[in-house]
């Protein structure tokens, strides 16, 4: 066998281990650093869909807005707060876990970054409707689909200003609430705490383009491209 310089050897265990990182969630990746600690980089999940596919209910020119521009900044913005910071979270449970800790910029963008990833996975075009054991529970949770909506709706309507309406799973049992800003259920400082298993973005630029100043019009159309399907699997998954 021929050598091995000591050199070689050195670079191709830190490619192996760069090319291993990439191995993590949609929602981040892991890189090392030069201390050998695992640092959490969030990343932007690619669309599962065209910027138009979620016409006419949500508008080409908004999704590509906030898709390249709101969500992009936030991934850039966060992670550059990871770096200046030296913040040492390896996942972002823990780093949601650890929100009271945070900066503002931190937070807020660590907030933005993953919601909104959760979010472009919760649409698809073509939506049907709940079925099998996520509708059993939505019935046994709220009473039946209308309510669920009803509730879900009115979360969004009364959010004031910028945030989210969610829908969590808290210990098995279903829940709705509401997030300012781009903080989520699973921060500390939550309002609402749980697994999230469908998010409403409310901020205005989410809907500006197309609807204005008319959120309940927004929120009313968005149930049309609700992704069930990613919902019932997240729920399963619990």
């Amino acid at each position: 066998m021929k050598p091995i310089s000591r050199r070689k050897f050195v670079s191709d265990s830190l490619k192996t281990a760069a090319v291993a990182s990439l191995g993590s969630t949609m929602l981040f990746k892991s890189t090392e650093a030069s201390s050998n600690a695992m640092v959490l980089q969030f990343s932007q999940v690619a669309l599962p869909y065209t910027s138009s596919a979620l016409e006419p209910y949500i508008d080409t020119m908004t999704m590509e807005i906030h898709y390249s521009k709101h969500h992009a900044a936030y991934i850039k913005n966060v992670n550059e707060a990871i770096t200046a910071e030296n913040i040492a979270f390896a996942t972002e449970k823990d780093f949601f876990a650890n929100t009271a800790k945070l900066s503002a910029k931190a937070r807020n963008n660590g907030g933005g970054a993953w919601n909104h990833n959760f979010f472009w996975l919760s649409m698809k075009a073509g939506s049907a409707t709940p079925s099998g054991k996520l509708l059993d529970a939505i019935n046994a949770s709220f009473g039946s689909l209308e309510e669920f909506k009803k509730q879900f709706s009115d979360a969004g309507m009364k959010r004031f200003g910028s945030g989210w309406a969610w829908l969590v799973s808290d210990g098995g049992k279903l829940k709705i609430g509401s997030t300012p800003n781009q903080d989520n259920p699973m921060m500390n400082v939550s309002e609402i705490k749980g697994t999230p298993l469908l998010a409403l973005d409310v901020w205005e630029h989410a809907y500006y383009l197309k609807y204005q100043n008319k959120r309940v019009e927004y929120i009313t159309n968005w149930w049309n491209v609700v992704n069930w399907d990613e919902v019932a699997k997240r729920a399963a998954s619990l």
